[in-house]
């Protein structure tokens, strides 16, 4: 098949999920295109059969707020007609369904029938999509989408409580790919260089924007600190980040913590670690929670969207309300202060991740492709 890809070419969810679909369906013999601004981070060309097309801005004084979902339309009946796609997958609903309708609709005066396929990810239902300015046009393209998906089924309830939905939606989880995040290279997991023999590490991996909470990461990780020898590690960057920093100092706990910014050695970093912290306010599914427990970590969590349906309550880590730093932070002691507790939940939490395998997801989406381009015939 040959498959366009809409996407955040970003650090995020949505994103890192986009990219690593592509990159399999490409491994797999499928031609894909990927049409966006910007390459996705993730994105590697050197051992894929992927292609990479810019969606270009033109900078006129008239727009205050460059039309980006018109140079994206226009953009995909371009690559739509060039390369004969047969589907276009969009991820995010805003603004790239609307974009894809669009393109349908251009594609269809000119006699194609593209088939677009939209996936859901969370904010862009349950914040951004459900505010008064984008709903009509999120309910009217998600309703007007040939097929569309979920990444949990918190988020498909969250989607039909929100809005008019007359689709029907098909939950497919996140997947990852399990054999990134083996530690054949143990060797290379010296985390000497980040914590003495003695202290354990905790690890928090986000965008750093306020539903992330990125503040009560930093709150659980002082109690944490204050029972057992410790460091955090602070991935990523956002909005957020120059808040974190000043409360660091305010807690003087500087010198254990450590801010790595974005980074695209996620499960190197991830090797390092004890415990994942991830106390945000809401998750639609909670992939970051998902990379970590691949590679053997434990999740301190909330239980709010879809994280329970990845992280399981007292297996593969601990659910706690949102704000409730008290009890996360005790949750966090009762898996680090016993070795053999530890090593228990990283076992479990390795475990609990195989059903959320590429292996197992891949061939889901591959059905959908399938299904969709045989109801056209």
């Amino acid at each position: 098949m040959r498959i366009g890809i809409v996407c955040y070419p970003t650090f995020g969810g949505s994103g890192v999920l986009a990219t690593e679909l592509g990159m399999a369906l490409a491994d797999k013999g499928h031609e894909v295109h990927f049409i966006t601004y910007n390459q996705p981070v993730r994105l590697d060309f050197i051992s894929h059969q992927l292609h990479f097309h810019e969606v270009l801005m033109e900078e006129y004084p008239l727009f205050q707020y460059q039309p980006y979902e018109l140079a994206l339309s226009s953009k995909l009946v371009e690559v739509v007609r060039k390369h004969q796609l047969d589907i276009l997958h969009v991820h995010y609903a805003i603004p790239h369904a609307y974009a894809a309708y669009m393109a349908k609709m251009m594609l269809k005066e000119k006699g194609i029938d593209i088939k677009v396929v939209t996936t859901l990810h969370g904010t862009d239902i349950t914040l951004v999509g459900s505010h008064p300015t984008y709903k009509i046009a999120v309910e009217f393209s998600i309703n007007n989408s040939d097929v569309v998906t979920a990444v949990s089924n918190s988020l498909k309830e969250d989607t039909k409580r929100l809005f008019n939905i007359s689709k029907s939606i098909k939950v497919v989880h996140n997947f990852i790919d399990t054999k990134k995040y083996d530690k054949e290279h143990e060797a290379e997991c010296k985390r000497i260089a980040l914590a003495k023999p003695n202290e354990r590490i905790l690890t928090h991996i986000s965008n750093f924007r306020p539903v992330k909470k990125v503040d009560d990461v930093i709150k659980v990780f002082y109690e944490v600190q204050k029972e057992v020898p410790s460091k955090l590690l602070m991935v990523g960057d956002g909005p957020e980040r120059f808040d974190a920093e000043k409360l660091v100092k305010k807690l003087k706990i500087k010198d254990k913590v450590i801010f790595l910014g974005n980074s695209n050695e996620v499960a190197k970093i991830l090797c390092y670690s004890d415990v994942f912290l991830l106390p945000s306010v809401s998750e639609s599914f909670g992939l970051a929670a998902l990379e970590a427990m691949a590679a053997d970590t434990p999740v301190i969590s909330t239980n709010t969207g879809g994280i329970p349906e990845v992280n399981v309550h007292g297996v593969t880590g601990f659910l706690s309300n949102v704000g409730d730093v008290k009890e996360m932070a005790n949750n966090a002691l009762n898996i680090l202060e016993s070795d053999e507790v530890l090593m228990k939940f990283k076992k479990n939490a390795k475990e609990h991740t195989k059903q959320f395998s590429l292996s197992n997801i891949l061939p889901v989406y591959e059905e959908i492709y399938s299904s969709v381009l045989e109801k056209a015939l």
